[in-house]
């Protein structure tokens, strides 16, 4: 390639120089800068959403806090949580959701395991059941159903007194 260059003449050479340079930079402005570019871009329009985010969560932050304290129990304590789950699943509209409900080995709790269940309306029984009966979510795991529409999430939760 030397050999071949050092044969042309001195125009075709500064020719092929200009050229190469310009490939150069094409390449590292596509291959290299516009990525990273996007990249970044994407990431500051992320953290603006989280920002947005965050500041529309925060006058709730209060109310949250105020009312964390405050458990009302207002059912029966001597229900089973088994009738108590099977109730307030049917009141919230999440009974079709429902795979399967265990009895924790202490049995002072309750697993509760949903498919495809809307995951405004497991919040909502959540508060529900810590509301009337006192129940506190002692683990839980969420995850986003796969092939279904947005909110909808399979989860388990146990559930203690």
């Amino acid at each position: 390639m030397k050999d071949w260059f050092t044969s042309l003449e001195s125009r075709e050479r500064v020719f092929v120089l200009v050229a190469a340079v310009f490939i150069v930079l094409a390449i590292g402005w596509v291959g290299v800068w516009m990525p990273l570019d996007t990249n970044q871009r994407e990431a500051a329009e992320k953290v603006a959403t989280w920002q947005r985010s965050l500041a529309s969560l925060r006058p709730m932050r209060g109310q949250v806090q105020a009312t964390a304290g405050d458990v009302a129990v207002t059912a029966d304590q001597s229900q089973s949580l088994v009738v108590i789950v099977d109730n307030s699943l049917r009141q919230r509209g999440l009974y079709n959701s429902l795979q399967r409900s265990l009895p924790t080995p202490g049995g002072n709790g309750i697993r509760v395991e949903f498919e495809s269940a809307a995951f405004d309306d497991l919040i909502l029984w959540l508060g529900d059941l810590h509301r009337q009966y006192g129940l506190k979510v002692e683990t839980g795991s969420f995850t986003i159903a796969s092939g279904t529409t947005p909110g909808r999430v399979n989860s388990s939760v146990t559930l203690e007194r």
